[in-house]
């Protein structure tokens, strides 16, 4: 059985990067080693880092997204928003019969992350 650790977030400008994750997580990161960064979110560990082979704006940033929960799918929507983040998608509901929402923004590469309603068997 695996259990997911982390996601390692290459970068052009990792310090920049890094400065607006710091405003999404509202928080500075738990390790800074040269140009990497790493945030504890969650039981996993996002770290953003520089590659040579990186560089400007992602051009597929449908092929992944990260999702990060919250009880305030809304209120956190709008609070990013103010933070300059590009919005993909309003707050919308994931299906009729479910109460969970979704929110997608894109960060500064370009890279897709998404706010969603913690996920309840019972209730998604």
């Amino acid at each position: 059985m695996l259990d997911f650790n982390s996601i390692l977030l290459f970068s052009e400008d990792p310090a920049k990067l890094s400065d607006f994750y710091r405003e999404v997580f509202q928080k500075d990161p738990e390790m800074e080693d040269g140009d990497y960064f790493g945030f504890l979110v969650g039981k996993g560990f996002f770290t953003i880092g520089p590659h040579d082979k990186v560089q400007g704006k992602n051009t597929n940033p449908e092929r992944i997204m990260f999702n990060f929960e919250t009880e305030s799918v809304e209120k956190e929507f709008e609070r990013i928003k103010s933070l300059g983040a590009n919005v993909i998608a309003e707050p919308y509901q994931m299906d009729e019969e479910s109460e969970g929402w979704i929110a997608t923004f894109s960060d500064p590469d370009g890279n897709y992350f998404q706010l969603m309603t913690p996920w309840d068997e019972g209730k998604n």
